[in-house]
């Protein structure tokens, strides 16, 4: 396959994954191959390996007189890096953003207590250059955001532990999507002192300090994320007012 047919590949899985993670294809409805093919304006080798690709992360099943469906989403392999990317670009997804955060809340504190005990200095180079990249973003929205999740890859990656570090694609995605949230509406507070603490805490080989600095983040994160998600649509301009 050369490189522009792996390009359109991929953009048909992305379009097709992505209606059936915002339900415009609802579990258990039905794709017709022949429409998506005309819609598309793609072949059938095309769309046969895009489906293949879908039924690989649990989306999509096909069997004889059912045809294609889609399947449950408890089914789906939501950690799945499309899959994540896909529900990332769902801002308004508050329940996947609630999961992320309780994932966080949950693997992130502990993380942390092992990074304090395991960390080497180039671990700490790590956290110490995202936390100058923070401090340098002003507001660059994009430059905060990545520094934020620089930061963070670097906790779990000083943890050394395989698994904690591949956990950094889950984190990340829902990550992303509250960093771009709230840098976009401004008024934050400065990041940069709280991931300092996990940084000191870490450095110092303070397991416990390290484990509560991070989960008050945490903590402190989720609840500006939810006022922010029920935060009321402003009123038309009041004439007297």
């Amino acid at each position: 396959m050369n490189r522009s047919a792996r390009g359109l590949h991929q953009q048909i899985v992305d379009v097709l994954g992505q209606r059936i993670v915002a339900g415009t294809y609802a579990p258990g409805g039905s794709l017709y191959p022949d429409r998506l093919e005309r819609e598309l304006e793609v072949s059938k080798t095309v769309l046969r390996e895009a489906l293949r690709v879908l039924a690989s992360k649990g989306l999509i099943d096909s069997r004889q007189k059912r045809g294609t469906f889609v399947r449950p989403r408890a089914d789906w392999n939501l950690l799945d890096s499309d899959l994540l990317r896909w529900q990332r670009a769902r801002a308004a997804d508050s329940d996947f953003l609630a999961n992320v955060g309780e994932v966080r809340l949950i693997v992130e504190p502990a993380a942390a207590r092992l990074a304090a005990e395991r960390h080497d200095e180039s671990d700490l180079a790590a956290m110490a250059d995202a936390l100058v990249a923070m401090g340098e973003a002003g507001t660059d929205i994009e430059a905060a955001v990545e520094a934020d999740v620089a930061f963070h890859r670097a906790l779990l990656t000083a943890a050394h532990n395989e698994l904690l570090t591949r956990m950094s694609v889950v984190i990340e995605a829902g990550l992303r999507v509250r960093d771009h949230l709230v840098h976009s509406t401004g008024g934050y507070d400065d990041p940069v002192p709280p991931h300092r603490a996990i940084m000191h805490a870490v450095r110092d080989r303070a397991p416990d300090a390290a484990e509560d600095a991070t989960r008050r983040l945490l903590i402190q994160s989720a609840a500006d994320l939810d006022v922010l998600i029920h935060k009321p649509e402003p009123e038309g301009d009041n004439p007297a007012s």
